[in-house]
């Protein structure tokens, strides 16, 4: 057996560990305190550091050219590299399905925000006011975002 065959099984083991195990493997695998993200953000970035220690990482030509393409995205500003473009959105097109007191209501994601009923939104929850008659945050109203946060 190889080094290389444990790869999937190390991976797949990140699914099942609690959230204290993965963070005591970020300790060994980044030697640096885990930050305060979600689980499948550790998750998804310790698979990474499992593969690049394993298999090696990126060429520097290609660190090199998407360090370009960042550059010529943001003009090098750090904080806009840090901020999402299109802040977390579904994708333009999408359709939002929320059935409300039997009647099934369909939103679609616009370039400008959002469609309901043939009207233009600027934001989900002003949607969610008008179905409901009541004050909604309309990415939990129509399922994007739980409203509790999960414990850690």
């Amino acid at each position: 057996m190889t080094t290389h065959d444990a790869i999937p099984a190390r991976l797949a083991a990140l699914k099942t560990a609690t959230t204290l195990e993965l963070k005591a493997q970020w300790r060994d695998l980044f030697d640096s305190e885990p930050p305060p993200f979600n689980r499948r953000y550790l998750e998804s970035r310790l698979a990474y550091r499992i593969q690049e220690l394993a298999y090696g990482g990126l060429k520097p030509e290609t660190i090199r050219r998407l360090e370009r393409l960042g550059e010529e995205l943001d003009g090098g500003d750090r904080k806009k590299s840090r901020v999402r473009a299109d802040q977390g959105r579904p994708i333009i097109g999408t359709r939002l399905i929320r059935e409300w007191q039997g009647v099934e209501h369909v939103v679609t994601v616009t370039a400008d925000g959002f469609e309901w009923q043939g009207r233009p939104y600027k934001s989900l929850s002003a949607i969610a006011r008008a179905i409901t008659g009541t004050r909604w945050n309309g990415w939990v109203f129509f399922g994007l975002r739980n409203h509790r946060r999960r414990p850690r």
